[in-house]
């Protein structure tokens, strides 16, 4: 679930709810300013400690890390690496790590933020975290991507740990980083220790499932919505951006379900066919790297995708696509966020305004972060769980976390997003009142 050439930014522990930046009515703002802005609303609506709130505003730490890497041609070059953690009242810290060029110290802080958030609308006993390196992995050659990886455990290797806090792949990483993190810091601690990241291969201790995770959660997402909206699934129409394993993964568990895709998209266009694609036919990012365009008869711009007339929206590539110069286009009554951060603030105030059901990312694409709890689980207890079992407990996580999510949504004047925030924060601010504040 990295982020491809074909268009797909992961939604591993990940990352939660974000692009880089998010749109306010006048500027753009930082990952991190949105999240403290998120979270100020989400409090208006809930009598609160105003402490607890200001202690939420900031990062329990931030490790900033200097990591010499030799490259193949003798030369050293030197990154820097961040992981911020941000709240562990309900338990270690989770959170993606990306490799970036783009990554900042508070990039990292806002999405360790939103993490918290996913963590707790989804009930684990998880807090926020998120790190990453600033870094063009496109630049660096496997013994290079392996070396970094190896450096860069070492130096944060004081601060994670399967009860301290707990990696998992992102932009620009995978199950192939995953396991180089976990083989070095088992080698330092002279013992395997394979819970100290998620998102590694079964062989080692991955959990079958877990990268079709986040697509399939965002379908189960999209069927419940359609349901209370009282859309029968086999009339309901979807269409898709970004074919990459969340997008791949959602349209084909949609389509399995009765679905008609009639729009899937990389990078380089979108197929259309208004009577339904077959979606298991047309390879993902990850089995055909940017294949959607060579597979379509009709080839229609990312942006004219959009703007389809569909019942169902699931915007699965990059944040930031669905903006205030084009959210009046937009013509799906339901958006489910595949992506992180793929409608900005202005628009999500314009669609509120037209009765657009927004099903925000922290609960539409936690399928990730929720299969990398039964990781933990299975690494901690030494016992592996068939794909049944993961994504049975996957449909029960989900529709429990829904189910609290629409009762808030039904009790209040609100739109889905500000309900699964609040359902997320009061969670969290009544840890924080139970445990106290250490003196």
């Amino acid at each position: 679930m990295d982020a491809h050439a074909g268009g797909e930014r992961s939604s591993s522990d990940g990352d939660a709810a974000a692009g880089s930046t998010s749109e306010s009515t006048s500027a753009s703002e930082s990952a991190l300013e949105t999240a403290r802005r998120q979270l100020d609303r989400a409090a208006g609506y809930l009598e609160l400690d105003p402490n607890v709130v200001e202690r939420l505003h900031h990062p329990t730490k931030v490790e900033e890390v200097t990591i010499p890497v030799e490259r193949d041609d003798g030369t050293v070059e030197v990154f820097t690496g961040y992981r911020a953690q941000h709240d562990s009242v309900n338990g270690p810290y989770k959170g993606g790590l990306r490799y970036h060029p783009d990554v900042t110290r508070d990039e990292c802080v806002g999405l360790a933020m939103w993490m918290t958030w996913k963590c707790a609308v989804m009930g684990l006993p998880f807090g926020g975290a998120k790190g990453g390196i600033a870094v063009d992995p496109k630049q660096l050659s496997g013994d290079e991507k392996e070396r970094l990886t190896r450096r860069f455990t070492q130096e944060i290797r004081g601060i994670i740990g399967p009860t301290r806090d707990i990696p998992a792949p992102d932009m620009g990483t995978d199950a192939q980083t995953m396991a180089w993190l976990m083989d070095a810091y088992s080698m330092q601690e002279a013992e395997t220790i394979p819970g100290v990241v998620t998102g590694k291969p079964p062989i080692i201790g991955g959990s079958e499932g877990r990268e079709e995770a986040p697509g399939r959660s965002v379908a189960i997402v999209a069927r419940e919505a359609c349901a209370y909206d009282d859309r029968s699934l086999t009339e309901t129409t979807v269409a898709v951006q970004g074919y990459g394993s969340v997008g791949a993964n959602a349209a084909r568990q949609l389509d399995e379900w009765g679905a008609s895709v009639v729009a899937i998209s990389d990078v380089n266009g979108a197929m259309y066919d208004p009577d339904g694609i077959d979606v298991a036919s047309v390879p993902s990012h990850d089995e055909e790297p940017e294949a959607v365009t060579r597979y379509a008869d009709t080839v229609i711009s990312n942006d004219d995708l959009l703007e389809l007339d569909v019942d169902v929206l699931i915007p699965a590539a990059i944040g930031n696509v669905i903006t205030t110069e084009n959210a009046d286009e937009v013509r799906a009554p339901i958006i489910v966020e595949g992506a992180n951060g793929p409608v900005t603030s202005g628009a999500d105030e314009m669609l509120a305004e037209r009765d657009v059901a927004v099903i925000p990312d922290i609960l539409a694409n936690a399928g990730g972060v929720t299969v990398s709890y039964f990781e933990w689980l299975q690494d901690i207890n030494r016992r592996s769980w068939s794909l049944d079992r993961v994504n049975e407990e996957l449909e029960t996580e989900m529709l429990e976390a829904w189910r609290a999510v629409r009762h808030t949504f039904d009790e209040r004047d609100l739109t889905w997003r500000e309900a699964a925030y609040i359902v997320a924060l009061s969670r969290v601010a009544a840890a924080h009142e139970a445990r106290g504040l250490w003196p």
